[in-house]
């Protein structure tokens, strides 16, 4: 009866051995038969210069522009208007703060700078003679705290925080009549009535949302 079992495993193990042989030689074959064209949305081998089509952007002047709906709510908005030689953004030159933060609050036709970016959400960080950490004038044993014990949040009274100086980080111009290769199917909801175009930061909620560890 052990000598039956024995033999009855070893059949089974060959049977195994030989399948696996022939799904190895037909994936092999059928990898054979993908061409570089069809791995490439530019249905073009992979190693061919293609030329791209040309990206064209806005040419409306700031202010004649219609306003492109954000991707999400409190996302980024994108740039409507031309930029013509108002990037690249340095420390001696940002148009973007002469209309958006200097005469947005008595132009109310212009997009004003939310209250985020009139705040200054970093701890003052410094290390100890000793090699401690300070955070706020507090020494720390871990620089970063589930129960964010160590938040700071502070207003710049009224003025833009250095952080948020170089707008082309997060803000850039939209392309115009663009053809998709593939179709983007996702759908935003808004959180606030007006969330296409405008941010939901205010001041008073800063830290309602926000879940913290009790």
């Amino acid at each position: 009866m052990l000598k039956r079992t024995k033999l009855i495993a070893l059949s089974l193990v060959a049977g195994t051995a030989l399948f696996v042989g022939c799904a190895s030689d037909d994936n092999v074959s059928a990898a054979k038969k993908v061409s570089s064209e069809q791995l490439s949305y530019r249905s073009a081998p992979l190693n061919a210069n293609v030329e791209t089509p040309k990206v064209v952007y806005s040419n409306a002047a700031a202010g004649t522009s219609k306003k492109i709906k954000r991707a999400f709510q409190d996302a980024p908005p994108m740039i409507p208007h031309s930029v013509e030689g108002m990037l690249p953004i340095t420390k001696d030159n940002n148009q973007c703060i002469t209309c958006h933060v200097d005469s947005a609050p008595y132009d109310k036709s212009i997009p004003s700078v939310p209250v985020s970016h009139m705040t200054n959400f970093r701890p003052d960080t410094k290390i100890a003679k000793d090699g401690e950490i300070e955070k706020n004038g507090k020494v720390i044993v871990n620089s970063s705290s589930e129960k964010l014990a160590d938040v700071s949040i502070k207003s710049t009274g009224g003025k833009l925080y250095p952080g948020r100086f170089n707008c082309s980080q997060c803000h850039a111009p939209q392309a115009q009549n663009v053809k998709l290769l593939t179709d983007n199917k996702f759908q935003p909801e808004y959180t606030s009535k007006d969330g296409a175009f405008k941010s939901s930061w205010d001041d008073k909620k800063f830290m309602e949302d926000i879940d913290t560890t009790k």
